[in-house]
């Protein structure tokens, strides 16, 4: 059982406003004890705050809700995939680039991707990398050690403009500390690896129908130095 307060204050606060705002003493009195009955029983269901006195009380409610928020968003995981989860990635890729990327290329552009996904000797050796909302996979990068060149980043369209994309690449990182990272971006994904720090290499080009602009990555030493903290990309 929560406990509910009369909140004095609250009440002699709204009996000076109503009766400044009315001329009327005894209407001002009752009006305030109205509002401060309302307040005292105030009960959200959830919460629990005491509307008594200052300010900061309203401040600490605010913060609070804010907290709660935080709270609420779910711990979306990000880390390295096993075999048996590479086919949850390329699955994902395809999903993705069929909403968001295909739409920019031509049939022969979108048969060309589809045909990379089922091609062992092009994704033999990528090393994936993964987000999770629970159990599900909502994003994914794969990249060519070797070369240190992305071949896949795709995320979730539900999932768009909540940071993870960005997270993903951050775990990469930490995986190659000072490597110049390169990729192909799509046009849709411009933006975003402009935003993350990529810079274009060469102007757009269009290869069986793919359309990819050339992009590198390169850390600076002072970020390099440091432990890193924790859309899309064809070819």
């Amino acid at each position: 059982m929560k406990k509910r307060v009369f909140p004095i204050s609250m009440t002699v606060l709204w009996g000076i406003v109503f009766t400044t705002a009315m001329h009327n003493l005894t209407l001002g009195i009752c009006m305030g004890l109205m509002m401060g009955i309302a307040f005292g029983l105030f009960d959200s269901g959830e919460y629990d705050y005491r509307f008594d006195g200052a300010a900061g009380d309203a401040n600490s409610f605010c913060d609070s809700l804010k907290s709660d928020k935080r709270d609420r968003v779910p711990p979306f995981i990000i880390r390295r995939l096993s075999g048996d989860e590479r086919q949850a990635a390329l699955d994902l890729a395809w999903v993705v680039f069929s909403e968001y990327e295909s739409p920019d290329y031509s049939a022969e552009g979108t048969e060309e991707f589809r045909k990379c996904l089922h091609d062992e000797d092009y994704l033999h050796g990528l090393q994936y990398y993964g987000a999770f909302d629970g159990e599900k996979l909502i994003g994914e990068i794969a990249i060519r050690p070797d070369r240190k060149h992305i071949c896949f980043f795709f995320v979730d369209g539900r999932y768009h403009r909540r940071g993870i994309g960005t997270r993903m690449f951050q775990r990469l990182l930490e995986d190659y500390p000072g490597e110049t990272i390169t990729l192909n971006s799509s046009p849709y994904g411009l933006p975003f690896y402009k935003a993350i720090g990529f810079a274009a290499t060469d102007e757009e080009k269009t290869v069986n129908g793919i359309r990819f602009t050339p992009m590198k990555y390169v850390r600076s030493s002072e970020e390099s130095g440091r432990k890193c903290r924790a859309r899309s990309s064809i070819f």
